[in-house]
C-alpha cells in the first residue's frame, strides 16, 4: 500500500484539495475512488487509470459520464505519492499550463527535500 499525501504550497494551500472540493458530488466520489486505487496498486497501475507524461509525472486519469478529470502525481521517498493538481478536461491535449504547474510543483518539493531532509 502506498501513502498519498496532497502537495502543499507556502501558504498552506493544497491545489489538489482545492480541486476536488470544487467537483461535483458524483465525479468528486469518483476521483477518491480512483485514488484509492493508486494507493493500493501505485507504480504497478497502469491505463487506463493512469498515464506517464515525462520528468517523473504521471496522470491519473478518471472518468465520469462523459466528464473528464486528470491528477497530476510523481513518486517520492519510499511509497509516497504526492499529488499536485489536477484539472477538468475539455480538449485532447493536456493544457500545457496544468504541466508546468506539476513540474514546478515537483521541483519546490524535490527542493523543500533536499533543504529540510
Amino acid at each position: 500500500m502506498f501513502e498519498i499525501e496532497f502537495y502543499e504550497l507556502p501558504n498552506g494551500k493544497k491545489p489538489v484539495k482545492t480541486f476536488l472540493d470544487s467537483l461535483e458530488p458524483n465525479m468528486r466520489a469518483k476521483a477518491v475512488d480512483n485514488i484509492a486505487i493508486l494507493a493500493e496498486f501505485g507504480n504497478m497501475l497502469r491505463e487506463p487509470y493512469v498515464k506517464n507524461i515525462g520528468n517523473g509525472l504521471f496522470e491519473l486519469r478518471i472518468r465520469f459520464a462523459g466528464d473528464i478529470t486528470r491528477i497530476f502525481y510523481f513518486f517520492a521517498k519510499g511509497k509516497l505519492i504526492i499529488l499536485t493538481n489536477g484539472f477538468v478536461k475539455k480538449t485532447q491535449k493536456t493544457p500545457d499550463r496544468e504541466k508546468q504547474m506539476a513540474i514546478k510543483y515537483k521541483a519546490e518539493y524535490e527542493r523543500r527535500l533536499i533543504k529540510y531532509g
